[in-house]
């Protein structure tokens, strides 16, 4: 068995950390920045030096092929380059780099194989400078309306069509994906939380993405001075905010145990200490592989009152999403290969989203996950051990392998 090679992932990695380098050990690396510029230069110059035709569609997104047979569709791997602010140095940038160092594995190996070999590195993955998130996906798999998208405005008044013209990678190939095309679509990725670790796995076998729901509450109070007003005569927002966050914790504790939920946005007005808050808002994100326990969510979440406190409650959903399953096959050959690398693995849900459950809508897919050390994500601790990723890219090398035999 062929293996890709550890000292050449190390080498990857410690070279795409320098862009968008905070200094604090995790990087800054905004969509179409100029540290993600870099990081794309760098990537085509790679692939140049692996004789690799490289294409770019009209959202910036890369598809960079090492031929195969002639009239075969390609086999698909990647992720993305972006980050958030004050990110790590393994989160979708890892996806990319497994891809490449398969591909140059392939070449350097002079490993036989039918099908063109694509790498694809997506644009605006993570959406922390351009609403919404995995927006360059959505739009080649149709999820996203193109004219919309490119309106997306950043905190500086910036388009996205913007950046897009001046970054000089907006490209001239049809941005709808061709299921014709494509033989299938893996995409490595950290797992984003501490499971792997702790149940002490090399490898995730991803069985999909989790079905999600995410909405916001309102509570209407009465705005008045904080040191005259009686307790008894008050209409506190953030008080029956409280009591309803309170309820949907407990009902929300009774559902199944692989159910998570998050308040992580609150926002009270006028947000003065000496008055009292007249309006609070809040959101709930809630996620589960099971449609029904996501439906059980949304019951709990149409019994809150229509009044706490004497305060006017009301909701709304935001967006929402349904389980994605992933293909079959696809799943079992990434099983077959851990096991016969000598690799511990699990099966796993993703609770985040990724490229991967759009394009599985197109093109039969399947992703790798590799441990977080403490599940620490989105962060600048957020870290893989290097063999953990010489694993995951091994496994990826041998499931590109099965498939090309299809």
């Amino acid at each position: 068995m062929i293996y890709c090679n550890k000292e050449r992932m190390e080498e990857k990695i410690n070279t795409f950390a320098r862009f968008g380098d905070t200094g604090r050990g995790g990087i800054t690396r905004l969509s179409l920045s100029a540290s993600a510029l870099e990081a794309r230069q760098e990537v085509l110059k790679r692939c140049e030096k692996l004789c690799m035709d490289v294409k770019m569609d009209d959202m910036a997104n890369i598809y960079a092929t090492l031929k195969g047979e002639e009239g075969l569709p390609a086999i698909l791997m990647g992720s993305h380059l972006d980050s958030v602010i004050r990110g790590g140095n393994y989160d979708g940038i890892l996806g990319v780099l497994t891809a490449l160092e398969v591909i140059e594995t392939i070449v350097i190996e002079k490993i036989k194989h039918r099908h063109p070999i694509t790498l694809v590195i997506w644009t605006n993955e993570e959406g922390a400078r351009f609403d919404p998130a995995m927006m360059s996906s959505g739009v080649v798999c149709q999820k996203f309306d193109k004219e919309k998208m490119l309106k997306s405005m950043d905190t500086e008044g910036i388009s996205f069509e913007e950046a897009l013209e001046k970054s000089g990678y907006k490209g001239t190939i049809d941005n709808r994906m061709n299921p014709k095309d494509s033989l299938a679509f893996l995409e490595l990725h950290i797992e984003q939380g501490p499971v792997l670790e702790a149940e002490k796995k090399d490898i995730g076998i991803v069985e999909g993405v989790c079905g999600m729901v995410n909405y916001e509450f309102s509570c209407y109070g009465q705005a008045d001075h904080a040191g005259t007003t009686p307790m008894k005569y008050r209409k506190d927002a953030l008080y029956a905010a409280t009591k309803v966050i309170q309820y949907l914790h407990d009902e929300l504790d009774c559902l199944d145990n692989k159910l998570v939920y998050t308040t992580g946005r609150i926002v009270a007005s006028p947000n003065i200490h000496t008055i009292i808050p007249d309006e609070v808002r809040f959101t709930l994100d809630a996620r589960h592989q099971d449609t029904k326990v996501i439906d059980q969510v949304v019951e709990i979440i149409n019994r809150v009152p229509k009044e706490v406190v004497g305060c006017q409650v009301k909701y709304q959903e935001l967006w929402s999403r349904k389980t994605v399953t992933f293909h079959k096959l696809y799943v079992d050959y990434v099983e077959k290969n851990a096991k016969q690398c000598g690799y511990s693995a699990m099966r796993i849900y993703s609770g985040p989203g990724h490229d991967a459950q759009f394009v599985s809508d197109v093109v039969p897919t399947t992703m790798i996950f590799v441990p977080s050390i403490k599940g620490h994500s989105h962060c600048e601790k957020e870290y893989t051990p290097m063999e953990n990723c010489w694993k995951g890219a091994n496994v990826m090398l041998q499931t590109v392998l099965d498939i090309d035999l299809l």
